[in-house]
């Protein structure tokens, strides 16, 4: 199980590390170099996003990614096939994200049971609440697979209890309003909002939307359990490349 992972993993680190990658961009073989040298950077657990048209939650840095990597004819059975390699190449476990349209397209027990084939070990899907989910926890709670819900600043304390109930793995949680990649204010506000999270709920914690350096996940620790980092990282390889992705991994470390 996936929340049995990170319960033995927090065991031994502080705050873990999860990162976010749009698979196929800028290429499927850089993918995979950027997965490896995460990896080996000290990533406890990695979201791969596979690319979509209209990616609702993501900001200009990850919309430019996506729409790169369908230009270039990225599929959802390469992200599938792609996800199986470094599933079985490297031991931290892998998460899909993407869109409910992907889902419903490709058949949502098709869906989970060539992810759990795959070896992945979860899924965060933003545009779908857990109130219109039926079918999604039951195909992904059939396969042994964790259904990642997402608490946000505006979620009121009686929602995050259904959503909580709903989810498996940890809960992501959304860092302030907006979209992916916007400046996050670490003060005591965000404080005070991950505090009311960790009331809602037993699953461990994980906050995204702004993580950025060191010093920001640091500012977490004692307070969330998993640090998002998708935006920086994927502006960093767009400037200077993989070396940059692995100079920067090993500095929040």
């Amino acid at each position: 199980m996936l929340e049995s992972y990170l319960r033995a993993r927090l065991k031994e680190r502080n705050i873990l590390l999860m990162t976010h990658i749009v698979l196929g961009y800028p290429s499927f073989e850089d993918s995979f170099r950027i997965v490896e040298t995460m990896v080996e950077a000290g990533v406890d657990l990695m979201e791969l996003q596979i690319p979509f048209s209209e990616p609702i939650a993501d900001g200009p840095v990850i919309l430019h990614a996506n729409q790169q990597a369908l230009a270039g004819g990225a599929t959802v059975q390469q992200c599938m096939d792609f996800a199986r390699h470094v599933a079985a190449a490297f031991s931290i476990p892998f998460l899909f994200m993407s869109y409910y349209n992907i889902l419903f397209k490709y058949g949502v027990p098709r869906f989970a049971s060539e992810m759990k084939e795959r070896g992945l070990r979860g899924a965060i899907v933003p545009d779908l609440p857990p109130e219109e989910a039926d079918d999604y926890l039951k195909a992904m709670t059939g396969n042994g697979l964790a259904p990642i819900f997402i608490f946000s600043p505006n979620t009121p304390e009686s929602r995050m209890g259904r959503i909580a109930a709903s989810g498996r793995g940890f809960v992501y949680c959304v860092a302030r309003k907006g979209v992916t990649g916007l400046n996050t204010q670490f003060t005591n506000q965000l404080e005070e909002y991950l505090a009311r999270c960790r009331r809602a709920t037993s699953l461990p914690l994980a906050l995204g939307f702004g993580v950025k350096d060191r010093k920001d996940v640091e500012f977490l620790q004692g307070k969330a359990d998993i640090a998002v980092i998708g935006t920086q990282t994927i502006r960093l390889m767009d400037q200077g490349g993989i070396g940059a992705v692995k100079d920067f991994m090993g500095e929040l470390r």
